[in-house]
């Protein structure tokens, strides 16, 4: 059980910050199946679609704030158990055993941070609102129009979940570690050591 809450809960016409966590949100994204190179922009028309996701806000809320964004960068989030289910399928079609034990050791990787492309969320029961953990992914990030994202929540006229501070901050700086990952092929010469 919880004694302090993460989040916050937020009126639909209330202000877009970071860390908000919108459910069934529409999104645009890509099918790499259906994309032909020598088509060109017509391609890209053939290879995009739209889709309801759960996303978490990751544009800084300063940003949000001052009207210094036309757009709102989106992560995606599942529940633990939808990514449960996703990580024992991906454990068996490798061949391997999906054992409590190494569940338990999965989710901990994330909570740890060792995992880079995943964050792992508190559950919330706040209000009429109630979540399990989420998982949100990195590895996919979207934009929408800060106009339309705003006109759809207050059309849509619900609530949402907004992560207090630290939290926010927290989960910004896990998505500030997977993209500053760098690798170097080589090192720099150390010639203040000659």
């Amino acid at each position: 059980m919880m004694s302090e809450s993460w989040y916050t809960v937020a009126d639909a016409g209330q202000p877009l910050t970071q860390g908000d966590l919108i459910r069934d949100c529409p999104i645009r994204g890509w099918r790499d199946d259906s994309v032909d190179f020598d088509r060109g922009l017509e391609s890209l028309d053939a290879a995009s679609e739209a889709k309801l996701l759960d996303v978490v806000i990751m544009t800084q809320a300063c940003d949000l704030a001052h009207d210094k964004v036309p757009n709102v960068v989106l992560c995606p989030h599942w529940s633990l158990s939808t990514y449960h289910e996703a990580w024992d399928a991906e454990m068996r079609a490798r061949g391997e055993n999906p054992t409590a034990k190494a569940w338990r050791r999965h989710c901990e990787d994330i909570q740890e941070g060792h995992v880079w492309n995943l964050a792992i969320l508190n559950e919330c029961a706040e209000g009429s609102i109630r979540t399990e953990h989420r998982i949100v992914d990195f590895r996919e990030v979207y934009t929408v129009p800060r106009s339309f994202l705003e006109s759809f929540l207050r059309q849509r006229g619900r609530q949402r979940l907004q992560l207090l501070a630290p939290y926010r901050e927290h989960l910004s700086q896990a998505f500030a570690r997977f993209f500053m990952r760098v690798g170097l092929p080589t090192p720099v010469a150390a010639v203040w050591q000659s």
